[in-house]
């Protein structure tokens, strides 16, 4: 389940008045470009140059929430004002002036509230919008107003996280679904998403806990928990740009690791009176002993292709304080059933695992579902 969000209080805020709001009654426009700020001054001019050259012809405008930046990020954005002005898109810019920044889950939300679009439109300040990513985003979420929408992309600096960006790019739409489990996170990324604010209103907000809380990963299980879509755009319609300051480092692997298996054991576990656990190593191991006990009960075998793994012929769980401690087979995986947690990297076997998985006649989503 989500942690608790953390509320302020008045006391907390030291926050300057938003501005640009010309008029006081600022009617509603299609899209918000929703932008949470800290630090992003070397990026922002590519940014919001990008934001200028949009060529959806609905109304727009630019909802900036600065989180205690200590360059001078908010002077950048305060120098495009007129000319997004000119570009019929008007710019709405707050912040706080705190002595550290509250992070990016509180940023966004603020950058939501301040904001009058019917659909919004999330933009990390250090990425990069193609021209056509508000148009064609926005028809996609006219169609399915409770999704979220994502796109394809293109990683800069080209060739880093290779795997990551290409399963960004080519799962299909089923595996949008079917993949949420699995160690990259959200099935279409958080730099990419695109929706309705009435479903942004009934999932969110987003957790504010602030750094090390995966504040996008939380958002997108409560949306799946809510009966909510998942798409994707078939275009690359954003620049990802990757760089040791993003936020998404100071999450660790053992957050990210827990909330899976807490969300797969909701979803999945709950649903099954038994399964196989496909890989008797490190990483299937660590799988069972992090599941709670009922679901421990429901393995019934791991499977394997290593011999060496096989020929032991059972794993036994020292740390369980049941008596006799469980002993759990471990199968070649043409002698075991489905189904399956796949807990092998996907893309990391030459293709291997795929043709194993494929062999068994098996379909994702009912047969297996990948954990890792």
């Amino acid at each position: 389940m989500n942690p608790p969000k953390r509320l302020r209080t008045a006391e907390d805020e030291v926050e300057t008045p938003t501005e640009g709001r010309e008029e006081e009654e600022r009617g509603a426009v299609d899209v918000s470009i929703v932008m949470p700020m800290y630090n992003a001054s070397c990026w922002l001019d590519e940014c919001l140059q990008a934001i200028s050259i949009q060529d959806f012809t609905g109304t727009m405008e630019l909802s900036v929430f600065d989180d205690a930046s200590t360059d001078d990020s908010r002077k950048v954005v305060e120098g495009w004002r007129e000319q997004l002005k000119l570009r019929g898109i008007s710019v709405v810019i707050s912040g706080h002036n705190s002595a550290q920044p509250r992070g990016v889950g509180y940023a966004k939300n603020k950058a939501v509230s301040q904001s009058r679009g019917q659909y919004l439109c999330f933009q990390d300040a250090d990425d990069v919008m193609l021209p056509q990513r508000v148009r064609l985003q926005y028809e996609a979420s006219l169609l399915k107003p409770n999704s979220l929408i994502g796109c394809k992309v293109q990683r800069l600096p080209e060739g880093s996280t290779e795997r990551y960006t290409r399963w960004i790019n080519t799962i299909t739409q089923e595996q949008l679904i079917t993949q949420v489990y699995t160690s990259h996170g959200p099935t279409v990324i958080m730099p990419t998403w695109f929706c309705s604010r009435s479903w942004f209103l009934k999932v969110g907000p987003f957790d504010e806990g602030g750094k090390g809380v995966p504040e996008d990963l939380l958002f997108f299980y409560q949306s799946l928990r809510q009966g909510g879509g998942v798409a994707r755009v078939d275009e690359c319609l954003l620049v990802y740009r990757y760089h040791e300051k993003a936020a998404t480092h100071s999450v660790t692997e053992e957050t990210i690791w827990k909330l899976r298996v807490d969300f797969l054991q909701e979803r999945v576990l709950s649903q099954w009176e038994s399964f196989t656990v496909w890989n008797a190593g490190k990483q299937g191991r660590k799988l069972y002993r992090s599941l709670s006990p009922s679901s421990q009960k429901k393995v019934k075998a791991f499977c394997d292709v290593d011999e060496n793994k096989i020929e032991k012929g059972f794993y036994t769980y020292e740390e369980s304080k049941q008596r006799p401690k469980p002993k759990i087979p471990i199968l070649h995986y043409k002698d075991a059933s489905a189904p399956f947690i796949i807990c092998v990297k996907l893309d990391m076997t030459g293709g291997v695992l795929e043709e194993n998985l494929n062999s068994l006649q098996l379909k994702e989503g009912k047969d297996f579902y990948h954990f890792n």
